[in-house]
């Protein structure tokens, strides 16, 4: 399937523009690969994988999800919430971010709601 027919479709409802599966940032529109901050968010879960050793991070982030799901009742926050999520958030505008980041920075995440 090309880049610019790929959707990733979780549900009807439910559209995601890119994900990262390491080493690859999957996106559904071309254009998105020249959107700074999108890149950037997407690099600092690159950095996040490569610190959990990969597999470690899908796990901690399904059972982040899972939890918060149960805590918030729904999709969208159970997703902003999940703390990978929070500091990808948090920091993707700031794209000198990387060269600065502490290593497991993503943990300063947990407690914060």
């Amino acid at each position: 399937m090309s880049v610019k027919n790929w959707q990733f479709i979780i549900s009807k409802n439910l559209h995601v523009s890119g994900m990262t599966l390491y080493p690859f940032i999957l996106v559904a529109h071309r254009q998105l690969l020249k959107n700074k901050i999108f890149i950037n968010h997407e690099h600092i879960h690159l950095r996040q994988q490569i610190e959990l050793l990969i597999v470690p991070f899908y796990i901690l982030y399904a059972c982040n999800y899972l939890f918060n799901r149960v805590y918030y009742r729904e999709h969208d926050n159970a997703y902003r919430n999940i703390v990978f999520e929070r500091e990808a958030y948090a920091n993707e505008a700031n794209l000198q971010y990387l060269k600065a980041r502490k290593l497991w920075a993503w943990r300063m995440y947990v407690s914060k709601k």
